[in-house]
């Protein structure tokens, strides 16, 4: 459905991409990767048409769509409620459906003909279209992504820039694109959006390209991985996991071949040195030289970024209690955060409090470290030195600082190649460590702040979304930091490799209370995933038994109503009798009259006693077929 080949594109004087090529297929779904500053989010601008190639061209199908979400869209501005906005993707149909209405209001007044054959075309459209179904699909959309109802009607300048990313999000999956490209949609996504965002990628029946630096992301989403490497691009079928697996074999293999063909090289120089000199083999030492002008070199790996060789120490030990906080209450307003419940960090804990937004996560990291006011009371603790990470921490920074010099005021004792490898570690490398820290962007800001927390000595590290920002490889380091690490931390984070890799307990708040397992992330998961199924079978169970009980009911109460029934045709039945064998009397003594002179000789007197007679009869028919209806019935109840 598009290719690109043999393309080749500069970007600040060197080559990203050199006679690089790429198949996109229908129905992949694909994790474009790579080191950071190989030119992953470009290549998405390259195919989307924004940048124009040095050399090469990109083929595609002919009206093929291409929808690409990417960090740009924060900006966006609308005085419009986010629902409109999203709706915004069902350009044409909001159009007709607008043609449709005018048309209902001129036809108040005009039924002309060819107005009425307008709208039943536009009407047709509309419906193949799937216009009718326009609102709920954006609802639902939007509420899978966080939103509350009461959110869908509030205007777009109300949200905060992460929440704009997930109403554009919301705009572009609705969009319904042949290729729908999102650089790292996971950014500002809390943990269920993302796990959402997971299961409609799965689900969806275009093709899919995304950048993310969430492995499991990764791994949940895409069958295909496309590396930018060595400007090259490389394309490993399988999900993350699987293309590291892939990798590490064709890295080896890359490597061993790399080495050979340099002892190789190696050996051939020095012959052609060895033989230049001679004049009668000087015809074989240039015949070789040419050999190895001709030879195809292969490359080195490139190496998976930086390691960091730092020992981060702590201060002094605490005690065996780290932080334990009683609350009693804690509130906004009308919104209550935590109510009647306790948390308790123990010295060695390494805790991950992971949930969705705005459910209290860095409220409580708040309470914990001291700064947040509470209706409660914490235990008195023992030489415990926290250091606490947050976005707001930026402001401590020194502004007029290069970065090298902000961390050797913070860590006087360490040295300077110490301090570059922290700072390579966190995507600053060569001159970048001599850069101010004015100069920096938010994100980069994060960063030092992130590099002079792990220098701290402290002994309880409070970290609040410390992988924001990171690439894989930045994520690797801190996750390595985080492991030897010896003193205690808990970390508010939606990167579930990351917690993973360094977490041994669970935190979540859940009605108000803090909750905990024991355990790891993906134990925690499969608890989770447990406890869901047993609670869906459980709902099934209680289904069934409800089932059961209203068809007993049901059954009980038919044996009632039947019951009900024949004694009341007993009853019936009984009366019928009674009334037959009265009526009988009734008509024989009729008929004796009838035969009596006296009566058929008076015309007045037989035509009274003949109509009693008919009366008498007719209602004992009546009764005697009454009868037998009874009867009949109450024979199929035995």
């Amino acid at each position: 459905m598009l290719s690109l080949n043999n393309i080749s594109f500069e970007f600040g004087g060197r080559y990203l991409y050199r006679d690089a090529g790429w198949q996109i297929n229908p129905g992949e779904k694909i994790g474009l990767v790579g080191l950071n500053g190989t030119g992953k989010s470009t290549l998405l601008r390259i195919i989307n048409g924004e940048y124009s190639l040095e050399s090469g061209e990109i083929a595609k199908l002919r009206n093929l769509s291409i929808g690409f979400l990417n960090q740009d869209l924060l900006s966006y501005e609308s005085s419009e409620s986010i629902l409109a906005v999203a709706m915004s993707a069902f350009e044409h149909a909001i159009s007709l459906d607008k043609k449709i209405h005018e048309i209902l209001e001129k036809l108040e007044h005009d039924h002309d003909e060819k107005l009425l054959h307008d709208l039943h075309d536009l009407q047709v459209e509309f419906e193949a279209l799937d216009g009718y179904n326009m609102k709920p699909k954006a609802e639902a959309l939007l509420e899978g992504l966080g939103f509350s109802t009461e959110d869908l009607n509030r205007p777009m300048t109300e949200f905060s820039g992460g929440w704009r990313m997930r109403v554009m999000l919301a705009r572009m999956m609705l969009q319904n694109p042949d290729i729908l490209m999102l650089d790292e949609p996971t950014n500002h996504l809390d943990l269920p959006s993302i796990q959402w965002v997971e299961q409609y990628l799965k689900d969806y029946p275009g093709t899919v390209i995304v950048v993310s630096h969430d492995r499991y992301f990764l791994d949940k989403v895409v069958n295909k991985i496309a590396e930018i490497a060595a400007q090259k691009i490389r394309v490993y079928n399988g999900n993350y996991s699987k293309y590291l697996e892939s990798k590490s074999e064709r890295d080896e293999l890359q490597r061993s071949q790399f080495k050979n063909q340099q002892q190789y090289i190696k050996e051939q120089e020095k012959l052609i040195d060895r033989f230049r000199a001679k004049a009668s083999k000087a015809k074989m030492a240039q015949s070789r030289i040419k050999m190895l002008d001709r030879l195809e070199k292969i490359e080195d790996v490139d190496s998976d970024g930086p390691e960091i060789k730092i020992k981060f120490e702590i201060g002094r030990q605490p005690g065996k209690l780290i932080s334990h906080l009683h609350v009693e209450d804690k509130s906004y307003g009308n919104q209550n955060i935590l109510h009647d419940t306790e948390c308790k960090i123990m010295r060695g804990d390494k805790i991950a409090l992971i949930g969705a937004n705005g459910r209290g996560k860095s409220t409580l990291l708040r309470m914990i470290n001291g700064s947040e006011p509470y209706k409660g009371r914490s235990e008195i603790v023992h030489q415990v030195e926290p250091s606490f990470f947050a976005q707001h921490q930026l402001e401590s920074l020194n502004l007029d600082n290069d970065l090298i010099t902000e961390l050797s005021v913070f860590a006087p004792d360490k040295k300077e190649v110490e301090l570059r490898s922290v700072l390579g570690a966190f995507l600053f490398t060569g001159d970048d460590v001599f850069k101010k820290i004015k100069v920096l962007s938010g994100g980069e800001k994060s960063r030092v702040a992130l590099a002079k927390t792990i220098l701290s000595k402290a002994n309880f590290l409070i970290l609040d979304e410390p992988t924001n920002h990171l690439d894989m490889q930045s994520v690797g380091i801190l996750i390595q930091v985080l492991r030897e690490y010896e003193g205690s931390f808990i970390v508010v984070s939606h990167d579930r490799y990351f917690l993973q890799e360094v977490a041994n307990k669970i935190w979540w708040i859940e009605d108000h209370k803090v909750k905990e397992y024991p355990g790891p992330y993906e134990e925690y998961e499969y608890s989770r995933m447990l406890a869901t199924q047993k609670a869906n079978e459980n709902i099934k169970t209680q289904a069934r038994d409800k089932k059961k009980d209203e068809k007993k009911n049901h059954e009980r109460e038919k044996i009632n109503d039947d019951l009900k029934n024949k004694k009341k045709l007993s009853t019936r039945f009984q009366q019928l009798e009674q009334e037959i064998e009265k009526l009988s009397k009734e008509k024989l003594a009729v008929e004796t009259a009838l035969s009596n002179p006296d009566v058929y000789s008076n015309p007045e007197i037989f035509q009274e006693t003949l109509r009693k007679f008919n009366e008498t009869e007719q209602s004992l028919n009546h009764a005697r077929t009454e009868w037998e209806k009874i009867f009949e019935q109450l024979a199929d109840m035995e």
